[in-house]
Parts: structure tokens; C-alpha cells; sequence
């Protein structure tokens, strides 16, 4: 067996490569292929480099600047100096606030700067004008939601534009304030606030360095907003909505989006046209926007829908068998029946059913429906509801000579509401019935 062995030993072929001398070298492909990737890869992480030495260096700050150690360390920012007044902007800025787009306050107006006493918040005003800036400023400032700082501190949370950007902050930022007060005209953020670590800006006004010796005055800052992208505000969602404005102003519907374009394919083109339909026709409308809106969305949508506000205009509808007036998203206002008003919450069984068909029928008539004005009973209105007059191309048959009728139901009997003294119709400009004894509430 030894020499057996030792006979395989030596019929080993010296001149036969072993597995290492076997291993092949790479192909041509293959060393470009790895060259062009550790390229790639080089020119990857000089891109990300920056980008990390900023997240971490504002990391780190934001750490040590909540350590106690480096508070009691670090050297500590001199105490601030009471302050004798205060700049305050006399009422918030209107949100949202999107680049390019002029900044008011929440009723329009332009933006307004008050100086206040520091101890009482009364107004105040110095013998001299005073020269301030309007600043952008990091929303996470100040700290702890403290209501006092150092200028040194409010000068370290100003936001600088990004390389290659304008101004953050342009207009008529330098202002005078005379009499304690100046008024901002024009002012708006030239970049979104995506690129700062919290998201959110401030707007400061503070007294300009070296322009004013005299007792402190304490800077001014907005609450925290989101500036976005002027794009957005092209599909931004209105609250409330108004009649005119385009249905994909509302909630889960997007422009240009398939609910949008299913609601325009039925004709509903504005936000007023769907609120008629889903006064008048709620299983229509949930069927046209189809099984893609969920539940939740449906009802997010019709929720919103239903804070639009209507107009005052009133509109009038009469048939044989009855007579009914809505608003201008299809709500109803009154109802007569054989001539004689019917108080709403009072319309039960055949009532209802005729109330229902005439709103049908109205519906299908709306665009060719005639307006009618309000007027009020003995000086008061009924429930705060407009009731009407004056529709005087409107024809209603004398109410004992108007039939009751429904399509395919029996003759029905209604009882008539108890009235005093009703006082008929003396001329067709006078529309409607009068009771001097009483008058009907009707929900609005």
C-alpha cells in the first residue's frame, strides 16, 4: 500500500497547473464594467459628502445645545437685557403660504407691525421713527417655546438663502415704524422650506443693528408655517368652497384626476353643481365617482362640499301639485301645497313623496328656474329663512281649485294647517299668502 502511494505520488505531472494556476483572468467587459462602477460610486459620495457633513454637524448642535454638560461648559450667552417694548405683528399672516405668492394677513390686508410696551402689551410709540427688518427665521426658534432671548441668539436662527438662490425673503423688507406702527405692503419667500431640518419658517422683524440706541425692544416672530412650492397652490383645496369654484377644489377630488373627469363627463363642473346633486340626487352622484372612492373618501368629500356657503338668491318652482322654493345649492325653503304653506318638519307620508317628485322635477329644470325675492312676515322673519314675493311670471292655481296629485297614487286627502285669517292673493306681483295670526318656523 506504502509503495502504491508513493506510485501516485510520483504520477503527478509536474507541467499540469494545480486549481490556483486554473483560475482564469478576467475578461476586458469585466474590468470596465468594475472601473465605470468605482467611478460611479466615487462620484456618488463626493455628491453625498456635503450633504452628510451638514446633517450631522446640525445634529451635533441640536445634541449639545440640549446637554446640560454643554451648557455649563460652553460659553454662556450673556442674559438677555429686559427688553422696555416690543414689536408684535397686529394679526397673523394667512395660511398657506406659498413661494412667490404675496403674503397678507388672515382677512386679506397687509401685513402690520405694532410697537407695545413689554409690561402691559399696551401700544406705544417713541418721539423718533424707527428703522426695522423683516428676516426669515428657523421655525424652531426659540427653544422650549421660551418668550424671551438674547439678539445674539436671534441673530444665529436667521435663515440664509441656499448657494445659488435669491433672497429668501424679498420685497419691502426694511421699513420705518412711525407713531409705533408700519405697514408691510409687499413681501414674499422666493424658496419652499422642504431644506431646513424642521420643516418650517418664522417671519422676524427686529430693530436694524446700530440704527437705534436707546432701551432694548425685543424682536417679532410669526407662529411657524410651511412655505410650499408656488406650484401647489395651482390644486390647492379651498376652505370653505364657493359656488363658482371647480369641483376638484374639493377633498379627494383631483384635477384632472378620473373623479374629476367622471364629474365632468356628467356635466357637474363646479363645486355648486355638486352640492345641487347631492342635495337632490346623493345615489347618482356616489354611483358616477364609482367603486374608486371609498366610504371614507365619500364622506370626506361631502363633508367639505356641505361647508360651501349658498348665495341669497331663492328659486321657485310650481306644478299642479304644488309649488316649492330652494337656494341656490337645492335647499328647500318652502313648500305649498293646494295653495297653502306647509311648515317643512310637518311634511310626512304622500306630503313628502309630492315635495320629493317636485324636487325632482325642479332639478331637471335648474338652469331655467326663475329667481324670487324675499320678503318678511309682519316684520319678522320666519326661523331667520327668507320667505317670497314678487315672482310674478309664476302662475299658481287658486288653492281650491288645485288637485293633489302623484303619479300613480290615489287620491289623498291632506289636512290643511291651521291658519288665521288667510288673506288671498289680491294681485300677481303680490305673491304668496299671508297669515296675520301666524307664522310658520321652517328649519333653514
Amino acid at each position: 500500500m506504502a509503495a502504491k502511494r508513493l506510485h501516485d505520488g510520483y504520477e503527478h505531472d509536474g507541467d499540469q497547473p494545480d486549481d490556483k494556476r486554473m483560475r482564469r483572468l478576467p475578461s476586458f467587459s469585466t474590468v470596465i464594467r468594475e472601473a465605470m462602477m468605482q467611478r460611479h460610486m466615487t462620484n456618488l459620495f463626493r455628491f453625498l459628502e456635503p450633504l452628510f457633513r451638514r446633517v450631522v454637524q446640525e445634529e451635533l448642535q441640536a445634541g449639545l445645545m440640549q446637554s446640560p454638560r454643554y451648557i455649563e461648559r460652553s460659553p454662556a450667552t450673556p442674559p438677555a437685557e429686559r427688553p422696555a417694548w416690543k414689536l408684535a405683528f397686529r394679526t397673523p399672516p394667512q395660511l398657506p403660504i406659498f413661494t412667490g405668492s404675496k403674503i397678507e394677513d388672515a382677512s386679506g390686508a397687509p401685513l402690520e407691525i405694532v410697537l407695545v410696551d413689554a409690561d402691559t402689551g399696551s401700544p406705544a410709540a417713541l418721539p423718533q421713527a424707527l428703522r426695522v427688518e423683516l428676516v426669515p427665521l428657523f421655525g424652531d426658534f426659540p427653544p422650549d417655546g421660551r418668550e424671551d432671548w438674547a439678539p445674539e441668539e436671534f441673530q444665529k436662527r436667521v435663515v440664509k438663502e441656499r448657494e445659488g438662490k435669491r433672497p429668501l425673503l424679498t420685497g419691502e423688507v426694511g421699513l420705518t415704524v412711525r407713531e409705533g406702527r408700519a405697514t408691510v405692503s409687499e413681501l414674499q419667500f422666493t424658496d419652499n422650506s422642504s431644506w431646513v431640518r424642521c420643516r418650517k419658517f418664522r417671519i422676524g422683524v427686529r430693530v436694524v443693528p446700530g440704527s437705534y440706541d436707546g432701551a432694548r425692544i425685543q424682536e417679532a416672530m410669526t407662529e411657524a408655517f410651511v412655505v410650499r412650492d408656488h406650484r401647489g397652490e395651482l390644486y390647492r383645496k379651498h376652505y370653505p368652497p364657493v359656488l363658482g369654484d371647480d369641483v376638484w377644489r374639493l377633498e379627494k377630488i383631483g384635477k384632472e384626476g378620473a373623479f374629476h373627469r367622471k364629474l365632468r363627463h356628467n356635466n357637474v363642473i363646479t363645486v355648486q353643481e355638486f352640492v345641487r346633486m347631492l342635495m337632490v340626487k346623493p345615489d347618482e352622484l356616489r354611483a358616477i365617482l364609482g367603486e374608486g372612492m371609498t366610504d371614507r373618501m365619500w364622506e370626506a368629500t361631502t363633508n367639505h362640499a356641505r361647508t360651501c356657503e349658498p348665495d341669497d338668491k331663492v328659486y321657485v318652482y310650481a306644478a299642479p301639485h304644488g309649488t316649492i322654493y330652494v337656494n341656490s345649492v337645492f335647499k328647500l325653503v318652502r313648500v305649498e301645497i293646494g295653495g297653502v304653506e306647509w311648515p317643512l318638519q310637518q311634511l310626512r307620508g304622500h306630503a313628502q313623496m309630492i315635495v320629493e317628485q317636485l324636487m325632482l322635477e325642479a332639478y331637471e329644470q335648474r338652469h331655467s328656474l326663475q329667481e324670487a325675492q324675499a320678503f318678511m312676515l309682519h316684520g319678522h322673519a320666519a326661523n331667520n329663512v327668507p320667505l317670497l314675493q314678487n315672482a310674478a311670471h309664476v302662475a299658481v292655481p287658486a288653492p281650491a281649485e288645485t288637485p293633489l296629485w302623484y303619479p300613480n297614487a290615489p287620491e289623498i286627502e291632506f289636512p290643511a294647517p291651521v291658519v288665521d285669517n288667510v288673506v288671498s292673493i289680491p294681485q300677481a306681483n303680490s305673491f304668496g299668502y299671508q297669515w296675520p295670526g301666524q307664522v310658520f318656523h321652517m328649519p333653514g
